[in-house]
């Protein structure tokens, strides 16, 4: 597996490794209700201006086999073969959905990430995760397939609302807490306003790429991104089951605090370190408050997690600010034990 063909910039730029790279080799469009504005943004001397499109509906509800079976369909009812290309416009679940269903798809034909969101330019577009969500819960389903080319352009961004740039960046303070402490201090001295998010995105694809170049499968070192994820992967589910709207990275949020608390109470994280976190993040994002019978539905939620190898719930916590540690397994008491506490004094 390779994924090193990222780049970020202006989509203009890359029009000919585009081409290069496409060649003579039909390519079919996946956007969503909300990122087909987007087309209108891309350059017509871009091979895919005139392929045929799909556009599907968006959000996180429709990140489902039934979308993906509509892809395939789509893909099949044009006689895409194995040459051919999907080229994915759209954020995280776009990426996921598009390029699950173009890995699995006569076993597997290529595709073009071009995120559209915050939140699938440093996280979900590159990796090689794809996947779709299963009686809600968080890619259940899914397989590794890299892109064989990801452009991040940050002029995408103009069209996003504020909670959506919020809602990606939260991936980015997720590279600093686990990565780089003098990332974390460059974020947290600056307001949310103040960003350059073109520079943001570019030393959160280092970030990434520096972890899945070296354990692509997940292995390894790679768990260390699911921080902050254990949690906010099971408030994503549970409030997908009451039908409620919860963003990924709000809920990415809160689950970086809970950890972090974790992290502090099981002896690994000091005092200063979680308090500074969650300071930072609360100065972002609301607060999610949980009640004690939400509580179980999470432990629930989380004893599924596909993280999980043991019959305990997966962690990755924090020893300090820039250094994470995986597989940190903890049973369902204990962690129910932690978040109740967090609850009553976090």
């Amino acid at each position: 597996m390779s994924y090193q063909n990222v780049h970020s910039g202006s989509l203009v730029n890359f029009t000919i490794k585009i081409n290069e790279l496409v060649k003579e080799n039909k390519t079919f469009v996946l956007c969503d209700t909300n990122t087909k504005i987007c087309l209108e943004k891309i350059d017509e001397n871009l091979i895919f201006s005139n392929s045929e499109k799909l556009i599907i509906q968006s959000g996180e509800e429709n990140k489902n086999i039934t979308q993906v079976v509509k892809i395939w369909e789509f893909l099949n009812g044009h006689n895409a073969n194995k040459n051919d290309f999907l080229i994915n416009i759209g954020g995280g679940v776009i990426c996921d959905l598009g390029g699950f269903a173009a890995s699995t798809y006569k076993r597997g034909i290529s595709f073009i990430n071009i995120p559209t969101s915050l939140l699938g330019m440093v996280d979900a577009s590159i990796g090689g995760k794809t996947g779709f969500n299963l009686n809600h819960l968080k890619n259940n389903i899914g397989t590794f397939s890299p892109a064989k080319m990801v452009i991040c352009d940050a002029d995408f961004l103009d069209t996003l609302p504020n909670d959506e740039l919020k809602s990606g960046f939260a991936e980015v303070i997720k590279h600093a807490l686990i990565l780089d402490l003098n990332f974390w201090n460059q974020i947290k001295n600056k307001s949310f306003e103040n960003y350059n998010f073109q520079d943001l995105i570019s030393k959160s694809i280092d970030h990434k790429l520096t972890i899945v170049e070296c354990d692509p499968l997940e292995k390894g070192p790679r768990k260390k991104l699911n921080f902050g994820h254990t949690v906010g992967h099971a408030l994503e589910s549970y409030f997908m089951s009451k039908d409620k709207k919860l963003l990924h990275g709000y809920a990415i949020a809160q689950g970086m605090i809970i950890e972090s608390y974790i992290s502090y109470k099981n002896n690994l994280l000091n005092l200063e370190n979680y308090n500074e976190i969650k300071r930072f993040i609360n100065s972002i994002y609301s607060q999610i408050k949980l009640s004690e019978y939400e509580l179980n539905s999470l432990i629930n939620l989380m004893t599924n997690d596909k993280k999980n190898e043991l019959p305990k719930i997966s962690f990755t916590l924090l020893n300090a600010i820039g250094d994470a540690v995986f597989d940190q397994y903890l049973s369902k008491d204990e962690t129910k034990k932690l978040m109740l506490d967090f609850i009553e004094n976090g």
